[in-house]
């Protein structure tokens, strides 16, 4: 990635790394955080190349439904392990677990 690239990508990763443990965010909450309202899906698309920039906690960052990335089945047992249960639907309750930032 380019070094523009690589500056948004960390801009976005030190908002990941805020989220508290037992609680999510949304892709779009974090392109708001970063100025760049309109963006979430390329939040999604930088979370789906963390590997590239080290260790961050990317299964805390849900949609706007509270739906889990597709095709990650690890996601719910690391949000699980913080105390973060699914509805009956899969998707997380964000009206008890969305990060208040």
């Amino acid at each position: 990635m380019s070094k523009l690239n690589d500056d948004l990508a960390y801009e976005i990763l030190s908002v990941v790394e805020e989220i508290p443990a037992g609680r999510v965010a949304t892709y779009g909450q974090i392109a708001k955080l970063i100025g760049r309202e309109k963006n979430s899906r390329l939040v999604a698309r930088v979370l789906s190349h963390v590997g590239n920039y080290g260790e961050f906690p990317c299964y805390r960052v849900v949609n706007h439904m509270g739906r889990l990335a597709p095709g990650w089945a690890e996601q719910e047992w690391l949000l699980k392990g913080e105390g973060v249960t699914l509805k009956e639907n899969g998707c997380v309750d964000l009206k008890k677990y969305l990060w208040e930032c």
